[in-house]
Formats: structure tokens, sequence, C-alpha cells
């Protein structure tokens, strides 16, 4: 069945790279199956689509032949690659779901025939190596982290690598010896009766996880399994001029997998709202009130920014809202640039008058002003 990979991810077809990392981590965040209420279906179809639309080859392709593009070109009349291709073409996925049960029993499952046979299930391909679990969790800094970035360190639990074997799962000191069920090979043949016949094939070692080696004598903290759940401090680096709700994406610090690779880890960020600057894209707005003697003579006024104190000329005659520009004062942009400050002039008007007050403006009135 072909996939809308672009409607799995909420973007139309012209969607800019960003806008399909965006969306995917709006995704991702909302459905990871570690999260209460999450998805693990829609998860991986999220990840899916990403990994096809992210990459601007497979992109094109997909957009020629649409989501059946890797077999393209396979089968009869395929040019170069035309010809029997044995059971490339066919959809066993289809198969597999609507006619599995009528083929059990004595003939074993079909899913696990083709896994072995064909190297990754009933849709072919190879065989996947063994990833642990991704995990998110998120955490909330200052509005000026945000521009500048910082580093935070935070305490997180989960399945993480054993310090005391560093993962091998053999006690200190042991070695690793040779595997004695498949002996060193990782994997290990049988032959199994099926529809088609008999049909030998072979699958991962279930003891030395296809390493092919297994612990002398097997670590006592994590009982040989090299892994083991614990707290583990992560140090995440927030670069300057992040976003409230931006995810930052870190490999191989998800959940670890004995015998395998890690997962990565997922961090939103919440930046906390400011009491006087808020930010429009690259720059920073903030409001300044003036009084009205000032508005008409003009002045300095000290500004207290996220770099410190600074002193601003208040030329005559200003409006109200009308905005001054302080460059180079904002988010920064990429290594060597950063936005501006901008300063909305907000005119305070007095309440009341007094007499002395109310003559003066009279004369002005008088004058025309």
């Amino acid at each position: 069945m072909n996939k809308d990979y672009y409607n799995i991810l909420g973007v139309n077809r012209g969607a800019s790279k960003d806008e399909i990392k965006k969306a995917f981590y709006k995704l991702a965040q909302k459905y990871h199956p570690d999260k209460k209420g999450g998805n693990e279906e829609k998860f991986k179809q999220a990840n899916e689509a990403y990994q096809v639309l992210s990459d601007d080859t497979r992109r094109s392709k997909y957009d020629q032949f649409g989501s059946q593009f890797e077999n393209a070109g396979a089968g009869y009349g395929g040019g170069a690659q035309s010809g029997f291709r044995g059971f490339e073409g066919f959809d066993f996925s289809n198969f597999s779901a609507q006619g599995e049960s009528a083929f059990s029993g004595d003939f074993g499952n079909l899913n696990d025939i083709f896994s072995d046979f064909f190297g990754g299930g009933m849709g072919g391909g190879r065989r996947e190596a063994r990833r642990g679990r991704d995990i998110s969790t998120e955490i909330q800094i200052s509005f000026a982290d945000s521009v500048f970035g910082t580093t935070r360190k935070v305490l997180i639990t989960k399945t993480s690598k054993c310090l005391i074997c560093s993962g091998s799962g053999a006690r200190a000191g042991s070695k690793m010896e040779t595997c004695k069920h498949c002996n060193g090979q990782g994997r290990i043949r049988e032959s199994k009766r099926t529809i088609f016949g008999n049909i030998a094939s072979t699958k991962t070692c279930e003891f030395c996880l296809g390493t092919g080696e297994v612990p002398k004598e097997i670590c006592e903290k994590c009982k040989g399994k090299g892994v083991l759940r614990r707290e583990e401090e992560v140090s995440i680096v927030i670069p300057a001029g992040i976003r409230d709700g931006e995810m930052i994406q870190m490999t191989g610090y998800g959940e670890a997998i004995s015998k395998g690779t890690a997962g990565d880890l997922y961090i939103k960020i919440n930046v906390a709202s400011h009491p006087v600057f808020k930010r429009e894209g690259s720059d920073l707005v903030m409001n300044l009130n003036l009084k009205l003697s000032d508005a008409l003579l003009g002045t300095k006024y000290p500004i207290q920014t996220l770099d410190g104190e600074i002193e601003v000329t208040i030329p005559e005659g200003v409006t109200i809202n009308e905005i001054l520009r302080v460059r180079g004062k904002g988010v920064p942009v990429g290594k060597n640039r950063r936005g501006d400050l901008l300063i909305k002039l907000n005119i305070k008007l007095p309440g009341k008058l007094s007499r002395q007050s109310r003559e003066i403006i009279e004369q002005l009135k008088k004058e025309g002003i």
C-alpha cells in the first residue's frame, strides 16, 4: 500500500527540510511510546516518513514513485534491473496479515520463515541491528539562557550500560569465550517445513545475540546482560537562540540494549517568559514609557538589556508607538551575527495638571503646539 508521508507528518509537498524536521519532532513528542497516551505505531510511521522526506535523494524518488520507490525498476521491464528477482515486488506484509493464520500449524509462522530466509520479514530487506528505545524528557530554561545558550545537567532513570563490566556482561577480570550454541558464528542454522517445501534458514543466536561470544563468568551486577536500569546524569548543550517548544536530539543517550546500540534522547525545551522582553524572530522587543516633556524635548535613558546597561538617546518630537532600534542586542543568528533590540516608545500623559502646568500648555496651544 502506498503511504502518504506528507500527510503522515502533516506538511505540504513543498515543505522545507526545516518544516519537515519540526513536524516530526512535534509528532515524536506527542506519540512517543514512553509518554502517557503515546502511540507506538504512529511514532513508527512518523519516523519512517521523516527518514524518507529528510533525505533529498529518497524524497525525490518517493515523489516520483511513491512509498514503493525502493522497489521501482525491479521485476520485468525494469531496464538494467529487469528479469525475475525471486520474491521482490510481492507485498508479503499484506499476505502475512490476511493469510498467515491459514498456513500456520505444521508449517510454522510464515513471518518468521521469510524474516530468516529473506533477511527482514515479509517485506524483504536486511535484518535491522539491535537498537534500544528512544526516550524523551523536557526541561525549562530562563529567557536569557534561550538567547545566549547554556549547558544543563539532568538526572534520567533509564536502562544504561553497566558501569562494572562496561556493557560486556562479563565479570571483572573474566574473559569472553566462544558461544557453544552457535560455535562463534552468531547465527544458528535450522530447517523448517513450509508450503514451499523444506527451507533451510538461519537465525540470530539467542544466547550470544549474534556476537559469537559469551562471558566465561557473568557480571554479578547486571547478571550478564551488560545493561541495567539506573539513574544517569546527562549534560545537555542548549544552543544560543533556541525557541520555546523546540526539541534537541542526543544520539545514543536513550535506552541501552544488550549487544546493541542505544536509542536516542529527545529533550523538549520550555522557555520561561521575561517580564521586559519578548522575542520576534531574531529581534528582542521591549516597551519604554516616556514623560511628555522627554518626548517633546528629547533626552537620554538608561536601558537594562540582557547584555547589561546601555544608554539610548531619545530624539526630540518622538511619537506614540515609535520604535528605536539598537543594533546587535537581539538573539544570536549563526556565529557572528545577532538580531536587534527594538524599543517601542509609549508617551505617558499626565492625569491631572497643576495650575502652572495648565498655563504653560495653554500658552503652547496659542503657539500652535
